[in-house]
């Protein structure tokens, strides 16, 4: 899924850190969760010293003109300078880097606070052309003159998915596959090869390695509250941003390239993520007192839960998802770690260890096998939603597009937005103190004069969040699949030999077929293997029915226009006669499809020798189906062959239908 959080270097382990107190040890020794309104970091010591101290131990005063010509050119040679390496390997000691590169952060920070918003616009902003995103870097100069932490940390975070796609694009100049890590890209040699290796080096001080600040990580991750993260670090970034700018300009005019940027990804069939309701102001005026009791809100991120709330109301939907992903996270993260009795896993990891993150939490099994507690905790609708939006390769897999710079952040749809913003408000309903609703309850009483409207406001949202039931599995899928090719073959011309009451008796069947829950959770392979296989049927079903309808209504427009010769006659009178019959044997594959499907979990009671058998069976009612797509074809036209064809699949169907392996017959 998300894979930041696994952002691990081959690097030696760093110099040793000091030590640091942290308020919950005492309780985590003890094997106790600490409560919400106790914790007041989720970086653990080391980490929590790297980012917030390390870097404000060099006092000394900083000259910017070290850095920067008189003519705006980023001196990338003094700025490596700042790198140090290991004396046994070369390799880049990051403790040593940071600890310098402190003063240098704070100069280019007071820098950028003293220029005037026209003169940065003038120096600065055709360096950032080519990340296609110049107005971003601008605004987090704004940023930077409010110093307002909470801005800070959502600048960071857009700043870093920025430049992370931008670098790919770059990558793309020479390389094939961008890698989809941040730490693989930056150690790429096609990058080392445009910028230089002294300037990867430098970057991966910042972002890209666990052993270094790593400000994206634990950013986007949730570990870090608005007040651990210095702006000196983002105005750093954007000053390195400007002068990877400069160096790629010379890059492109000796190489003659041209930079091509990626096209950002675009969510189709919104209605498909229309899950709850519009949330109103009058819901968000109870999250916003909601977050304030809820135990599912660490205090220390309140101000990243209340700018959430603020950037949905001014209608900004990309800061608003921005902000709150990593917020359910930190919040799922403590119930993770209570359920699991795992109260250390908390706080940020180790450079040698994983975070844990959506991956580790939404997983079947902890790491030490153990049975993962939270999707008991959370219910299956939760975790439906959870793998939906994050985690299936056919949905919008949200927090890994904005998190790698993947949606154009102008056109965020406020329909994936309001689907967010309600989940979280479900989430800080269910997992709150036990006198919250009636304090939600007074709440409303003072601002509309009646105590009931919280059920008005609040329920249908905790309604939908109950029902809820998986989109994007390969499940749901199918049954999509299954109802428009349904939908597909109903279009056909109406047959005579085909009762149309016998026709709605199909149409229903499949309907409540589909409308059957099957569980989508932790699917076994198997299971997966089987569903792959009854999704190419049903996709070559539908080819089937839109290629007849093509052929149909073409051949009757040129038979009404009398433009068919003789022989094309003929063929568009077979092509009728198949019709009558291939409708209903299309409509029984989807039926055989649907049943299985609904049985699709028995698989696993098969014996291997049975399992082989049986997915050789639908193997050859797709080989069937493939068939049926080519002889449909305008190109082709075969519809003697089509009718003999599939009487020979009927056999096959008869056969294995008699020797009882299909999964229906299992049910029974």
């Amino acid at each position: 899924m998300f894979g930041v959080g696994r952002d691990l270097c081959g690097s030696p382990s760093p110099t040793p850190l000091p030590k640091q107190g942290h308020p919950e040890q005492a309780a985590q020794d003890r094997g106790q969760m600490p409560l919400s309104d106790s914790v007041t970091t989720c970086l653990s010591p080391p980490v929590h010293y790297v980012i917030c101290r390390l870097g404000f131990e060099k006092k000394d005063t900083y000259d910017i003109s070290n850095i920067l010509s008189e003519n705006g050119e980023v001196r990338w040679q003094a700025v490596a300078e700042h790198v140090c390496y290991l004396e046994s390997d070369q390799s880049v000691d990051y403790i040593r880097s940071i600890r310098s590169f402190g003063p240098v952060c704070e100069c280019v920070n007071l820098h950028f606070q003293s220029l005037p918003k026209e003169q940065f616009v003038v120096q600065y902003a055709v360096w950032f052309r080519w990340t296609n995103y110049t107005e971003l870097f601008l605004e987090v100069f704004d940023v930077l003159q409010r110093t307002q932490t909470t801005e800070v940390a959502l600048g960071l975070m857009k700043l870093t998915s920025c430049l992370e796609r931008a670098l790919g694009d770059v990558y793309l100049l020479i390389g094939k596959d961008c890698p989809f890590l941040l730490r693989d890209l930056l150690a790429s040699q096609q990058l080392a090869v445009v910028f230089g290796q002294a300037v990867m080096n430098v970057l991966r001080v910042f972002i890209g390695s666990p052993y270094g600040l790593n400000l994206r990580n634990v950013l986007w991750h949730g570990f870090a509250s608005p007040q651990e993260i210095p702006a000196k670090y983002c105005a750093m970034l954007l000053f390195l941003t400007a002068g990877l700018g400069q160096l790629l300009q010379t890059y492109l005019l000796q190489t003659k390239c041209i930079l091509v940027h990626r096209p950002y990804v675009v969510f189709v069939s919104l209605e498909e993520l229309d899950a709850f309701p519009d949330v109103n102001h009058e819901a968000l005026s109870i999250a916003e007192e909601l977050v304030k009791l809820s135990s599912f809100v660490l205090k220390t991120m309140l101000p990243f839960w209340m700018a959430a709330l603020t950037a949905f109301k001014q209608n900004r939907y990309a800061d608003c998802v921005i902000l709150l992903l990593p917020q359910l996270e930190v919040g799922l993260r403590l119930l993770f770690t209570a359920t699991n009795k795992c109260p250390n896993r908390l706080l940020t990891a180790e450079p040698s260890a994983l975070y844990t993150t959506f991956d580790e939490m939404l997983a079947k099994h902890l790491d030490n096998e153990e049975v993962n507690q939270l999707p008991t905790v959370l219910e299956e609708p939760a975790m439906e939603f959870l793998w939906d939006f994050l985690n299936h390769q056919e949905g919008p897999r949200i927090r890994d597009r904005l998190s790698h710079g993947e949606i154009n952040l102008k056109a965020f749809p406020r329909e994936v937005a309001n689907q967010i913003v309600a989940f979280a408000i479900t989430l800080l309903c269910r997992f709150s103190d036990e006198d919250i609703p009636f304090k939600v309850k007074e709440l409303l009483r003072i601002v509309y004069g009646f105590a009931n409207q919280e059920h008005v406001v609040i329920k249908p949202l905790m309604n939908c969040a109950r029902c809820y039931r998986s989109r994007f599995h390969p499940i749901s899928r199918l049954k999509k699949q299954v109802l428009g090719c349904m939908k597909s073959i109903h279009l056909w011309p109406e047959l005579p030999t085909v009762p149309e009451e016998h026709v709605r008796t199909i149409k229903g069947l499949l309907i409540e077929l589909c409308d059957t829950h099957v569980c989508t959770l932790y699917s076994p392979r198997p299971v997966l293997e089987i569903l792959v296989v009854l999704r190419k049927i049903s996709t070559q079903c539908h080819r089937v029915s839109e290629q007849v309808i093509a052929s149909a209504e073409l051949r009757y427009e040129q038979w009404m226009k009398k433009t068919l010769r003789s022989r094309q006659r003929e063929n568009y009178l077979r092509m009728l006669t198949s019709m009558k019959f291939l409708s209903p044997v299309l409509r029984l594959v989807l039926v055989l499809v649907t049943l299985e499907l609904v049985n699709v979990h028995l698989v696993c009671k098969k014996n291997p020798f049975d399992y082989q058998q049986y997915l050789k069976f639908l193997k050859s009612v797709l080989q069937y189906t493939e068939n049926l797509v080519t002889y449909t074809s305008p190109e082709r036209n075969k519809w003697d062959e089509t009718m003999e064809l599939t009487n020979k699949s009927l056999m096959k169907i008869r056969k294995i239908s008699d020797r009882k392996l299909m999964l229906m017959q299992l049910a029974t």
